[in-house]
């Protein structure tokens, strides 16, 4: 899922780049090509009138509904924990949790028009090599996203991922990562915790006795 030829530094962005936006939003990591915001909203607290200028996606760690307003209009949205939406770009609104307890959402805020001449695929794909362990949720010109989940103790096999890609734990993480060239490293995530990748090949073992489960956000620009 990671790319841990990266120096610790990179491989726990979570640690270093965190900065607070506001009351309840801090930046996670940034990089060319996205913002990942980690927002923590509280029921029954509408937001400023604000907008959105890029395309998000959103990945929600509590189930909720939120009432959202724009341009005299109101809309619901609901979700389940865990679940992952596709956001475009929006113009200037309101926002409030209309559910009984907080909401913490990662949003993946992309900052590049998506290129049409990037393929993600290879024979490597994780998406044909474990079908069972890595489902796709959506794709378009700007992201392909998938859900990763690693029943207990069990191993991937050798993969390989070709485009950078920002990582969300749903779960809690402790595995074994090898890569292609044999170099073994311990890791150890939290749910919640959000890193980033580039292109690598590797496989995994899980050493815990639960679900590992996490959502990729691969980056098409």
């Amino acid at each position: 899922m990671y790319d841990y030829a990266m120096p610790s530094r990179m491989r726990y962005p979570i640690l270093y780049l965190a900065t607070v936006l506001a009351a309840g939003a801090q930046t996670l990591l940034e990089t060319d090509q996205v913002r990942v915001v980690r927002a923590v909203d509280k029921p029954h607290v509408k937001t400023k009138p604000h907008e959105h200028k890029v395309n998000r996606v959103m990945i929600y760690l509590q189930a909720g509904r939120q009432e959202i307003v724009s341009e005299g209009k109101t809309r619901v949205q609901e979700w389940k924990a865990g679940d992952v939406k596709w956001t475009p770009a929006s113009p200037t609104h309101t926002a409030e949790i209309i559910s009984a307890e907080p909401v913490t959402m990662i949003e993946v805020e992309l900052k590049n028009p998506g290129d049409p001449h990037k393929i993600a695929t290879t024979a490597l794909d994780p998406l044909k090599v474990e079908p069972k362990r890595y489902t796709l949720l959506f794709e378009n010109p700007q992201v392909r996203v998938f859900r990763t989940r690693i029943g207990p103790k069990e191993k991937i096999a050798m993969h390989e991922h070709v485009l950078n890609r920002i990582v969300v734990n749903l779960t809690d993480q402790d595995e074994t990562i090898t890569s292609a060239d044999g170099k073994a490293d311990h890791v150890v995530h939290k749910a919640g915790d959000v890193s980033a990748g580039g292109p690598v090949k590797h496989r995994e073992e899980s050493l815990r006795d639960g679900l590992t489960e996490a959502v990729i956000v691969e980056l098409k620009d």
